[in-house]
């Protein structure tokens, strides 16, 4: 149960950053990003250790997502502190961008989960 429920809070977490029009800073909280980066950080840490073909299948869609999280923060924080000409259009875009790459990323691992739950359950 905490292992879907940390898939599916990342999951909506980063679909909350990523909604809104991409050239829009103020449509996209910072601390939402920074929640999302944290919480696929957990579910990545929980994916470890299972040696199924799944699990392992769960553990490189998280570790998709964190990269990108991770990235799109880095960007973040250099376009909103060390740029001269500070949060631009360019910026943000590339922010929910890879945003939108992680997203992808949890929703494949969300599918897999229902799959290996639905599955689980037939047995």
């Amino acid at each position: 149960m905490v292992f879907g429920f940390f898939v599916l809070l990342s999951a909506t977490l980063n679909f909350g950053f990523f909604v809104g029009d991409m050239g829009n800073p103020r449509l996209h909280n910072v601390y939402e990003l920074y929640a999302a980066v944290v919480v696929n950080l957990i579910a990545t840490v929980l994916k470890f250790g299972d040696r199924t073909q799944i699990g392992a299948i769960h553990l490189a869609t998280s570790l998709v997502a964190v990269i990108q999280l991770v990235a799109a923060a880095g960007v973040y924080i250099w376009a909103s502190q060390a740029s001269a000409h500070g949060m631009t259009t360019e910026s943000i875009s590339s922010v929910v961008s890879l945003s939108g790459g992680a997203l992808l990323a949890n929703f494949v691992s969300l599918v897999l989960l229902v799959i290996e739950t639905a599955s689980y359950r037939r047995r």
